[in-house]
């Protein structure tokens, strides 16, 4: 098993390499600075079969792999081109329609995510949920042969690249289900749709996925687009999730490290008093700290992968996961900066660009503290505590 993943890593870092020396950290800075996107280093990973790691074989992808999948953004981010696109559209997206979906939404559906032509995007946060994803209020109401969608999203990565979202309503209200967990469905949208409106938020972050407000004002969405059966949206839900944490956590692994390269390469040349300062153990210890730390958040990242792909319960470290990634990559990010001094605060050493990114990964998609609710109640055993 280890020397299969050995091989497929070493794999991709080749494929990963070669890809990145044409479109490289330069490139991706002046393409999530403009919002032009990445269209011509999309087509080149859909050419190359990367696009398809999330896809069965038999509708056009490469075999459905979480952990391929968390390798690829690991070792994009390594090299400082971070791809959130394929989080969302690629994990959030096509994971949950090959586990849930229809045959028809199947030979619709996947094919089309494995060439690269189309992409989708994943709704699930409301201004008055938070963290609180039972409690959304967005429902969708049967009326015939279709559903009417009513509500709003934020927060909702990329929705003006995507041709489809996979939204998260209620088709029975929250005050009215006797438990939280039910009555939760999941709809495939057209964002062009009748009645769909999107307003772009202010967001100060670099990155090649602009955020936006969705709102739903009775738009109609055919019977045949409900992703699951009706009410019963919690596991499909859960297998977006989950693949969302594991690869952003592989993400902001890989931020922490090319973040870190930047920082021990100039601790070797930079002298003052005659010595390099990374002979200095005041600067020493903290980036082997740093190091250990985004590795050991690797270790459980890439196990959470393997056992979401085995078909067991991968919540736990899917939680713990994301929150190690997110602390040791924050750690790693601000020992870069101090290493680098006043300089860290240019656009020259390229590291006040990466701080923004790693500090939101200890909010969003989970917050930091509900993940140790998380784990207090749900592996610990403790009481809940909200």
């Amino acid at each position: 098993m280890l020397e299969s993943t050995d091989r497929e890593r070493e794999t991709v870092r080749d494929f990963v390499q070669r890809l990145t020396r044409k479109y490289d950290r330069s490139y991706w800075v002046e393409r999530a600075t403009s919002g032009t996107g990445v269209d011509e280093m999309w087509r080149e990973m859909a050419a190359a079969g990367y696009l398809g790691i999330t896809v069965p074989e038999e509708y056009g992808g490469t075999g459905m792999s979480l952990v391929r999948l968390t390798v690829l953004l690991e070792e994009l981010a390594n090299r400082g081109v971070p791809l959130g696109f394929l989080v969302v559209s690629n994990a959030m997206g096509a994971i949950p329609i090959a586990r849930h979906g229809t045959e028809a939404q199947k030979q619709r559906y996947l094919p089309r995510l494995a060439e690269g032509a189309e992409k989708f995007c994943f709704a699930i946060t409301e201004p008055d949920a938070g963290s609180n994803s039972f409690n959304i209020r967005t429902l969708a109401r049967r009326d015939g042969d279709s559903y009417v969608l009513s509500g709003q999203k934020v927060f909702i990565s990329g929705a003006d690249q995507a041709q489809h979202m996979l939204v998260v309503a209620r088709t029975t209200p929250a005050d009215q289900a006797a438990d939280k967990r039910q009555g939760i469905s999941l709809f495939i949208v057209d964002p062009k749709a009748a009645g769909v409106e999107m307003h772009r938020l202010d967001t100060r972050l670099m990155a090649l996925e602009r955020q936006f407000q969705i709102f739903f004002d009775g738009v109609r969405v055919p019977h045949e687009n409900r992703l699951g059966a009706e009410g019963d949206g919690f596991k499909v839900m859960f297998d977006a999730l989950n693949p969302e944490r594991v690869t952003l956590a592989a993400t902001t692994i890989g931020i922490g490290r090319f973040a870190l390269g930047k920082a021990v390469e100039y601790a070797r040349t930079r002298k003052v008093f005659d010595v390099p300062i990374g002979a200095h153990q005041g600067l020493s210890h903290p980036m082997a700290v740093a190091k250990t730390h985004l590795e050991l958040a690797a270790l459980m990242t890439h196990y959470a992968a393997e056992l979401f792909d085995s078909g067991g319960k991968a919540g736990m470290y899917a939680n713990m996961a994301k929150y190690a990634a997110a602390e040791a990559g924050i750690e790693a990010v601000d020992v870069a900066m101090q290493v680098h001094g006043g300089s860290a605060f240019t656009g020259e050493t390229d590291l006040i660009t990466l701080w923004p990114f790693v500090r939101l990964m200890r909010t969003a998609p989970v917050t930091r503290e509900m993940i140790l609710n998380y784990i207090a109640e749900h592996v610990l055993g403790l009481p809940r505590s909200y």
